[in-house]
């Protein structure tokens, strides 16, 4: 009998369990610099449903979310302009996990050390469907896209770059 891979709890899976939130658990083998790619294709699913959760810094390093289509990109430039900063930059790995509590890799926008303002990309609202980080690496679940909005207070913006 085939048993699914138990994920032990995370700040992210208890956030959602917490807040009555559903979502779907999938683990896959995470690779390293695999990006989502490689999730995508373990969970067989549209790299463009697979969102990617990026820690961020203006310019005067006040950290910040994005959320962003795995298939996509960010402009930092356009992202900068909506939310009225003179720039946006990724934060380097370890000031992005000294902010999340996250392993880069395995950041989710759920149970964040600190509480952060996050940004989604506007087209990720309308999937019906999305596969996020849960917390540690080759583990996402999969969640209404509006929960992004309803639980972390997401603001919608334009700045995804295809890649």
């Amino acid at each position: 009998m085939n048993h699914p891979k138990h994920i032990s709890e995370t700040p992210a899976t208890q956030f959602l369990r917490k807040a009555n939130i559903v979502f779907t658990e999938h683990p896959y083998d995470y690779e390293e610099q695999g990006g989502t790619k490689v999730s995508a294709r373990e969970l067989g699913v549209d790299e463009h449903a697979v969102v990617k959760t990026l820690v961020m810094q203006n310019e005067t390093a006040k950290p910040l979310i994005v959320l962003m289509h795995g298939d996509c990109t960010v402009s930092t430039k356009n992202l900068a302009r909506q939310i009225g900063c003179k720039s946006v930059a990724p934060c380097a790995p370890e000031i992005a996990q000294k902010h999340s509590g996250y392993l880069v890799g395995g950041t989710s926008p759920f149970g964040t050390k600190k509480r952060l303002p996050i940004y989604v990309e506007k087209t990720i609202l309308d999937l019906p469907k999305i596969y996020i980080n849960g917390g540690k690496r080759g583990y996402l679940v999969g969640i209404d896209p509006n929960v992004l909005v309803v639980h972390l207070n997401a603001v919608a913006v334009e700045c995804a770059l295809t890649s």
